[in-house]
């Protein structure tokens, strides 16, 4: 007897090339590299529909081809550049003169600030057109980290997979930790430069100058986008207050407060012209920043936060204008119901231009593991329009990151993005699954472990209770491993694949010093360690005497508060 399915196949690539397995494939939209739903998911009905504007039809006079600085002028221009192939190279599913059109339209980004190409930049892109991309935060504060150490975590994050990354040091030397990752990064780099404008002095204290100086300073340095939160308005602040938390943006709360003390609108949207054509002089790119984003499911999807956004669909249009490439930075937490809205919102009222999305975390009671909470939106964000994942680590909400935490965030992260990419039928997405799947059939442990994402990890667990290679595993021993049972029916493919089969058990090498310490790091810190640490943090910020710790820039001494950020941690 034979049966028929009704599948909801839209007509996406199936994301393994050589189209292994049985799977149907993806149940993704047809892709429309060109178009407004390159790599994307079906609607939902009552989802907004894409915008049909694009870049394009906010290209002022252009300007000849010999003055074009940014990717966005030199694709207007039909000119593919280096950066163009270089990406092509790593997004073999894409051509350059698909990366150009791409770029030109306004729905992919080139993030290469044209000084830090002159360092060790590697071009990447971020658009929808390519795999999703996954940023990692990083940045000294006023209580923890300096410069080594953040070096330190920027080759970590590297390491584990990170496309770009943000410094988004409060404390310390900013300058120096700034110039020292840049110079030291393949990956591009990016800033919150209203971190650095409000150092050593009170919020209040923000002029139109600073704003302007700061910016260019850091575009000198070679910092290839930056997040300007010009999309908060004074108008808005209304909708804010009956929120359960209010606003939880760094950038954002800065500027409402600056902005009720001045009776005055937000400094960076009156400023946004001139800070484009500093912007442009570099090629340096917009993250339009979400000033008004949710801090709590309460206030997901609120009449504050789609009103920024409405201004940042008007940003997007007069950066473009200006000849400056645009993405658009998201919301991060938002119950799992409204993340799909939330990601084709953007789409229509940007433009399609690329959207970045923090999470978003889809529940607010697991301080701790926000990772996972987190990466669990991130997945449904990708899937549904984001084209970049801010990281989440397991210190969000608790404090600064450590080596560790990176690493967690990032796998999490790519975990996310890698899934999306499979779902949304990147070609090629799905080859190293299929790889990994042929040899765990065929109980190949080498082959297993080299494919896997961590191989250090995976033989580390593996070896923990049974350090043979044999034909099972320690969950379900010999009599009970279905995959064995599987590989020894002769009807079945399974596990039959003459390039991973392997003659008989073998007794594995030692565990490596790594793959030792991962096993010894299972555990957690105890009641004395963590109150250990925390007496350290309050007399580093001498709040050991019991008054509160004044290391924000709108005490009124704002020497104490400019020492306070410099001090370092001791090891004591």
């Amino acid at each position: 007897m034979s049966y028929s399915f009704d599948l909801p196949l839209h007509g996406a690539n199936n994301p393994s090339t050589n189209k292994e397995g049985t799977t149907p494939g993806s149940f993704a939209r047809k892709p429309d590299i060109g178009g407004p739903l390159t790599f994307s998911s079906p609607d939902t009905p009552g989802m907004p529909a894409p915008s049909d504007k694009t870049a394009w039809d906010f290209n002022p006079a252009p300007r000849d081809a010999g003055h074009a600085i940014t990717q966005l002028e030199k694709a207007r221009h039909g000119i593919v550049t280096a950066q163009m192939i270089r990406v092509a190279e790593r997004e073999p599913h894409l051509t350059p003169e698909q990366v150009r059109d791409e770029v030109a339209a306004g729905r992919l980004i080139i993030p290469a600030n044209t000084v830090h190409l002159g360092y060790r930049l590697d071009p990447m892109a971020i658009g929808r057109a390519t795999k999703t991309k996954v940023n990692a935060n990083m940045g000294a504060s006023p209580v923890s980290s300096g410069t080594d150490e953040e070096v330190e975590k920027l080759a970590w994050a590297t390491r584990w997979g990170s496309d770009t990354v943000m410094d988004l040091s409060t404390g310390g030397d900013l300058d120096a930790c700034r110039e020292a990752i840049i110079r030291a990064s393949t990956l591009p780099i990016g800033t919150v430069p209203i971190y650095s404008m409000i150092l050593g002095r009170r919020i209040e204290d923000l002029t139109y100058d600073i704003i302007l100086e700061t910016l260019e300073h850091q575009a000198k340095q070679g910092v290839d986008y930056f997040t300007i939160h010009a999309g908060v308005r004074r108008e808005h602040l209304s909708s804010v207050k009956d929120r359960l938390i209010g606003i939880v943006s760094r950038g954002g709360s800065i500027l409402a407060k600056w902005m009720i003390t001045h009776g005055k609108d937000n400094p960076m949207y009156d400023l946004f012209d001139d800070i484009c054509d500093i912007m442009r002089e570099y090629d340096v790119s917009f993250s339009l920043g979400d000033g008004l984003r949710p801090g709590g499911l309460a206030d997901a999807t609120d009449e504050a936060q789609l009103r920024e956004l409405d201004t940042l669909g008007e940003l997007t249009e007069r950066a473009w204008a200006k000849g400056v490439q645009v993405m658009v930075e998201g919301p991060g937490h938002v119950p799992f119901d409204q993340i799909e809205y939330n990601m084709k919102i953007q789409r229509a009222r940007c433009h399609g231009a690329p959207f970045y999305v923090l999470g978003p975390l889809v529940t607010d009671i697991f301080p701790g593991y926000d990772h996972i909470t987190s990466c669990i939106g991130a997945t449904a964000a990708a899937w549904h329009g984001a084209s970049m994942l801010c990281y989440v680590t397991p210190k969000e909400h608790l404090g600064l990151p450590k080596k560790d935490d990176v690493k967690q965030g990032c796998v999490a992260y790519k975990i996310a993005a890698h899934s999306a990419d499979v779902a949304l039928g990147i070609p090629g997405a799905r080859d190293r699954d299929d790889e990994l799947t042929k040899a765990r059939a065929a109980l190949n442990w080498e082959r297993h472990f080299e494919l896997s994402f961590d191989p250090d990890l995976a033989r580390a667990l593996h070896d923990e209770d049974l350090d043979v290679d044999t034909d099972f595993c320690a969950m379900c021993g010999h009599d009970w491993c279905s995959v064995r049972i599987s590989k020894e029916i002769v009807d079945f493919a399974s596990g039959k694949d003459p390039e991973y089969a392997w003659d008989k058990p073998k007794l594995t090498d030692a565990l490596s010093d790594d793959q030792k310490a991962i096993l010894q790091s299972r555990g957690v810190l105890s009641p004395d360690e963590i109150h250990h640490l925390a007496s350290k943090t309050k007399r580093a910020v001498g709040a050991a005497e019991g008054r509160k710790a004044s290391c924000h820039s709108d005490v009124t001494d704002s020497e104490e508060a400019r020492l306070l950020q410099e001090r370092v941690v001791t090891n004591d």
